[in-house]
């Protein structure tokens, strides 16, 4: 289960066009490793959905269709 413990380092906040930070973003998360691009994935769906979306099993849905 990802944890991040850390506190953010204040001192590393850059000021600066959008488009320049996008690109820095993209380019870090290309060349980032699949285990940290997980681990985030997972803590993003435990912040949005909960504890149970990324323990639990996916839910199962049945269609029940009426015959004539």
């Amino acid at each position: 289960m990802a944890e991040f413990t850390t506190k953010m380092d204040r001192t590393r906040i850059s000021y600066g066009p959008s488009e320049k930070h996008d690109k820095e973003d993209r380019e870090y998360w290309q060349n980032a490793p699949y285990e940290e691009k997980l681990m985030t994935i997972t803590y993003l769906r435990e912040c949005f959905y909960g504890s149970k979306a990324t323990t639990g099993r996916l839910q199962r849905f049945y269609k029940v269709l009426k015959r004539k």
